[in-house]
């Protein structure tokens, strides 16, 4: 018989790609593979690490940041835009009810969290929440016994501090249960890679978790701080030297459980508070916008196996928010939103290495202020495995999901630097996908192609006539892509390739638009290139490369096009157990390519530190 996956759409997580042999004196980093880690560097060069750091390399997102990811990163998948990208931990996506450019303030030490998984086609539509592309996964990872203490400094007068300790320790003589606990604080200041891009972050969390022959449960609370400046942060082209002064609080449950055979659920609460004092001109702070946003969520997904053939695949999420702002100036503030998703799934053994599955299922979404909507979706998956890791697949998904818009795009003043829009309604996205993964013991190749229909979406535009403000508008966008990513493994280096197309055709309805900030601010052409190089038990090398080339956009000041590559260099001293001495470069070659159009591109960055594990 064969032998399945627990997480029936996570086929290819069981056939990864081994780690290379490590001392135990080098980091116990995961290796480069399809379904993991897929960048080669972990620890970002110009601040502490956070659970989007290096996602700019990832093959499947495209993070356009302003000053750098882990100050503003507008995360978008498969050429979506950022409010149509998800933050998914547990069995809960995090919402920030204003806007999405807030979406990854996770004040999570990276730690705590799983390698993430970028889930699209099917995997999104199931456990996506009001995103409508693609969604990034964390699971909350088990604790271990250990710590860590880490300082570095670099130029801009850069310099960053964090410390990590775990404890475990048995419940009860048996040893069947545990009890751990996980604290982190980290800190880092820099004057910025350009002039007025400085910072100042702070973050403290900690968890407790208790598990169990089949049970995992986490409790956990953090607290992030950010203040942050930026020339034209958000409101290019005017000129501005703008800040942002951030606070987030969030407290979350999260219980896992297991039963039977290939059968789970897990369910999540969290409430999380974000404070928001962006400053339009640092020199003149009178012209600022206050946000306070609240969003309370429960949630359940798992997966129960009634017999060989047939199982159910569900996800549901109950989120209510609500916003005080200075800027909103209706009584649109509050919204409680609803999604229920079902999905059967049926298997057929075609003999002892191949099956044929079938998935077929809706998605509920509603809301108390919007139309309700419900969304097919279905796949078809040939799938063999000759071998633990040898196996091939090949998929055919047609998913429909849908989303509603955050707060100042809809319920702010219709003039102004942000202009919003109360007509905009409720977007709806139609996938449809071709894929196929091979795997062997030193290489995978995976590719997709798929062609996207977006239907009112919502897209901020500028427009040569009304050069004061920044519309919300909304635009029919139909989307085809195509992506190849491959690794291979050799003896004392590892690799991960990726190229991506993209090609938009998009119909605004208004001839008056001259330029997109967000829709059609994308990548025609994208290749990224990642390896790990270790000659010894002492030296490790990591790089990451990416090149673009972007859509024209009016509003982008110099190039098009972009190459970017980060490097990493890691000493683990023989005389000196769990010692590593590191220096990173960002932007090696100094492109100034903005990554968003008309926001001034980061500099270079140089940063050297250390790092004492115990």
């Amino acid at each position: 018989m064969i032998q399945r996956n627990t997480h029936p759409l996570l086929f290819s997580s069981l056939f990864v790609l081994p780690l290379l042999a490590m001392s135990e004196s080098a980091q116990s980093l995961p290796t480069l593979y399809i379904d993991g880690q897929q960048t080669a560097n972990i620890r970002p060069v110009a601040t502490y690490e956070s659970p989007v750091s290096n996602l700019e390399f990832e093959p499947r997102i495209d993070l356009q940041s302003r000053n750098m990811a882990e100050a503003q990163g507008d995360v978008t998948i498969r050429g979506g835009i950022f409010e149509s990208t998800g933050f998914r931990v547990g069995s809960a996506t995090l919402i920030d009810p204003q806007t999405g450019h807030y979406f990854a303030e996770l004040p999570i030490a990276p730690e705590m969290l799983t390698r993430p998984q970028v889930l699209t086609a099917t995997e999104n539509a199931l456990y996506g929440f009001n995103s409508t592309v693609g969604t990034i996964s964390y699971g909350w990872s088990q604790i271990t016994q250990g710590g860590s203490l880490t300082a570095g400094i670099g130029d801009h007068n850069l310099n960053f501090q964090r410390v990590h300790q775990g404890m475990v320790g048995p419940i009860g003589p048996s040893g069947d249960w545990s009890w751990g606990a996980e604290a982190e604080f980290s800190r880092s200041e820099s004057d910025g890679t350009i002039r007025y891009g400085d910072h100042d972050f702070a973050r403290s969390n900690g968890r407790l978790q208790f598990v169990g022959p089949n049970s995992q449960t986490d409790i956990f609370a953090g607290y992030q701080s950010k203040f942050f400046g930026w020339p034209e942060l958000y409101a290019a082209p005017f000129g501005s030297n703008e800040t942002e002064n951030l606070k987030t609080r969030l407290f979350m449950l999260n219980h896992q459980q297991s039963y039977a055979d290939d059968s789970h659920w897990e369910a999540t609460a969290y409430t999380r508070r974000h404070s928001d004092h962006y400053v339009f001109n640092r020199f003149a702070p009178n012209k600022a916008f206050v946000h306070e946003t609240n969003a309370h969520a429960i949630s359940l997904s798992g997966r129960h196996r009634f017999d060989q053939a047939f199982a159910l695949n569900y996800a549901s999420q109950l989120t209510a928010d609500e916003i005080e702002s200075t800027t909103l100036e209706n009584s649109f503030t509050s919204r409680t939103y609803y999604k229920l998703t079902l999905l059967p799934e049926y298997t057929f053994l075609l003999n002892e290495t191949e099956q044929i599955i079938f998935q077929a299922g809706a998605t509920f979404d509603d809301t108390n202020r919007d139309h309700s909507k419900i969304s097919p979706l279905f796949d078809l998956v040939w799938f063999r495995q000759s071998a633990a890791s040898k196996s091939e697949k090949i998929y055919l998904a047609y998913t429909q999901t849908s989303q509603v818009v955050g707060y100042t795009a809809i319920g702010g003043p219709e003039v102004g630097l942000f202009a919003s829009n109360p007509d905009l309604g409720r977007e709806i996205s139609q996938n449809l996908e071709l894929g196929a993964k091979l795997t062997r013991p030193d290489w995978s190749l995976e590719a997709a192609l798929f062609y996207r229909w977006d239907d009112d979406l919502a897209d901020w535009t500028f427009s040569s006539a009304n050069t004061n403000a920044r519309s919300a508008s909304n635009v029919d966008i139909e989307t085809l892509g195509f992506e190849i990513i491959g690794t291979r493994r050799w003896h004392q280096i590892e690799a991960i390739a990726s190229y991506t197309y993209l090609k938009k055709d998009e119909d605004y309805g208004d001839a008056a638009i001259d330029a997109s900030f967000y829709a059609l601010n994308y990548a025609k052409h994208r290749i990224t290139l990642g390896a790990i190089w270790r000659p010894n038990e002492i030296i490790e090398l990591r790089i990451d490369n990416e090149w673009r080339n972007n859509e024209d956009n009016e509003l982008r000041e110099g190039s098009n096009s972009a190459f970017f590559t980060n490097l990493g260099l890691s000493v683990y001293p023989k005389q000196a157990a769990g010692l590593e001495i590191f220096f990173a470069i960002d932007n090696a070659w100094k492109d100034d390519f903005q990554n968003v159009p008309g926001t001034p591109g980061r500099g270079d960055q140089y940063s050297a530190g250390f790092t004492y594990r115990w």
